[in-house]
C-alpha cells in the first residue's frame, strides 16, 4: 500500500465515518432545547459530550505541533463547565470541532511529513498514533451523542 492510499484512508476514518457515525450525523436535526438535557444523573449532555470532543481535539492537534502548547489541567480542563449551550456557544463548540479537524486531516495529508516519525517533543509519541488518538476519541464520544440523544429520544427512529 502506498503511502498516499494510506493518507487517504486516514482522511476517511476522521471524516466519513467508516464503521461509526460522522459529526454532522451526529448532531444532525438536533432540536436546540435538546442539546443541553442529560438524560439521567451522571450522564453528559449532547453539548458536553462534543465541547469534550473539541477540547480534546484542539489539545491533541496543538500538543501534536506545538512544543510550547500547555494542555489543560485533566480532568476539568476538558469538559465544559455548564451543560446548557448558548446559540453562540454551540455554533462556536461546532466551529471548532470541524476546524480543528481540518487541522488533524492537512497534517494527515502533508507528503512532507513522515507520519511514523516521532514528534520532536512528544514523549516517544508519533504523529501517526496522535491521529489514530483522534480518531478514536471522537468516534467514542460520537457514540456517546448518539447514545444521549436515544436516551432523551431525540435519535431518528429511537
Amino acid at each position: 500500500m502506498d503511502d498516499s492510499m494510506v493518507r487517504r484512508q486516514l482522511v476517511d476514518l476522521l471524516r466519513k465515518g467508516q464503521a461509526h457515525v460522522t459529526l454532522d450525523q451526529a448532531v444532525a436535526d438536533l432540536d436546540p432545547t435538546v442539546r443541553g438535557r442529560r438524560p439521567a444523573s451522571g450522564t453528559h449532555s449532547v453539548y458536553e459530550e462534543l465541547e469534550h470532543i473539541r477540547l480534546a481535539q484542539e489539545d491533541i492537534l496543538r500538543y501534536t505541533l506545538d512544543a510550547a502548547w500547555v494542555s489543560p489541567k485533566w480532568p476539568q480542563g476538558y469538559w465544559p463547565r455548564r451543560s446548557e449551550p448558548s446559540e453562540e456557544e454551540w455554533s462556536s463548540c461546532l466551529a471548532g470541532v470541524r476546524a480543528d479537524l481540518d487541522g488533524v486531516c492537512a497534517l494527515v495529508q502533508d507528503a512532507q511529513r513522515d507520519l511514523t516519525a516521532e514528534i520532536p517533543h512528544g514523549e516517544g509519541r508519533t504523529y501517526l498514533r496522535q491521529v489514530l488518538l483522534v480518531a478514536d476519541h471522537n468516534a467514542y464520544h460520537l457514540g456517546q451523542i448518539v447514545q444521549t440523544r436515544k436516551w432523551l429520544g431525540a435519535w431518528p427512529g429511537a
